[in-house]
C-alpha cells in the first residue's frame, strides 16, 4: 500500500517525533501536507514524519515543516494551514478522516502538557493528559481491547500494535444514549492505567499507536480502513 493509495480516498492526520532520551520528552516534529502530486513512498516509511493527506485538489499539495513539542504545536500549525476546517468539512460531507498518534490527540477538546492546556479540534469531549505510569514514554508493542464491531480490528484482534506516547486520554465522556446516533466504537490498552487507543466514530477514525510502524497487523488495520471507506 502506498501514500498514494490513501491520498486518492482519504484523509490521514499523523503527527510523530523523534524521542529525546535525556529528557524523556518527544521533540524534533515534523508536519507534511501532502498533495496526489506528491512521489510515492511505502507506507511503513512514514516515520519520522507526520502526514495529512487530501484528495480534494491540486491547491492542497502543499508542505509544511517546522519543530515543536506536541498537542499545543499540532494545533498552532493546523490552524496556519486551517486545518481544522479542512476537516470539518470532510466530515459534514460524510468524507473519511483517519487520525494517528498526536493526530487523534487533537481530535479531542483539551490537551494538557506541562502545565500547559489547550484546545483541540473537538471533534470528542475528553482530555488528553499524561499517563499515570511507571514508564513513560510508553514505547514498544502492546495489544489493544477492541469492541464488537470493530472495522479497524476485524482482521487483526490478537495483534499487537506499536506505540510511542506519554499522553492519551485516558476516560471516554462522550454519551452514548442519543437513539438517532450510532455510538463511537472505543477501543482500549493498559499502561500503567488504561486509555483510549482508537476511536471509529462513523467517517472520522483514530488511532494512538502507529499502524504503519506495526508491521503486518498496522497494514492489514489500514487495509481495513480503506476497504470500509471505498
Amino acid at each position: 500500500m502506498s501514500i498514494d493509495e490513501l491520498a486518492g480516498a482519504s484523509l490521514v492526520v499523523q503527527y510523530q517525533g523523534r524521542n529525546n532520551k535525556r529528557s524523556n520528552k518527544q521533540s524534533a516534529y515534523n508536519l507534511h501536507v501532502l498533495g496526489k502530486k506528491q512521489p510515492s513512498r511505502a507506507l511503513p516509511n512514514l516515520a519520522p514524519a507526520g502526514v495529512i493527506l487530501f484528495r480534494d485538489n491540486a491547491r492542497t499539495a502543499r508542505q509544511a515543516y517546522w519543530e515543536a513539542k506536541a498537542f499545543g504545536a499540532v494545533m498552532d500549525q493546523l490552524d496556519a494551514i486551517d486545518g481544522g476546517r479542512m476537516i470539518d468539512q470532510r466530515l459534514a460531507a460524510g468524507r473519511p478522516v483517519l487520525g494517528i498518534c498526536v493526530g487523534m490527540q487533537v481530535l479531542f477538546e483539551l490537551g494538557v502538557e506541562h502545565g500547559v492546556r489547550t484546545e483541540g479540534l473537538g471533534e470528542w469531549p475528553g482530555v488528553v493528559s499524561e499517563l499515570q505510569a511507571d514508564v513513560l514514554p510508553h514505547m514498544g508493542w502492546n495489544t489493544v481491547s477492541a469492541p464488537e464491531g470493530s472495522v479497524l480490528f476485524d482482521e487483526v484482534r490478537d495483534e499487537r500494535f506499536y506505540f510511542v506516547h506519554s499522553y492519551a486520554v485516558t476516560d471516554w465522556v462522550l454519551r452514548d444514549d442519543d437513539p438517532h446516533r450510532s455510538a463511537p466504537l472505543v477501543t482500549w490498552t493498559r499502561h500503567g492505567q488504561d486509555f483510549v487507543s482508537a476511536v471509529e466514530n462513523g467517517p472520522l477514525s483514530a488511532t494512538q499507536f502507529h499502524p504503519e510502524k506495526s508491521g503486518d497487523a498496522g497494514l492489514a488495520l489500514l487495509r481495513s480502513w480503506v476497504r470500509a471507506i471505498r
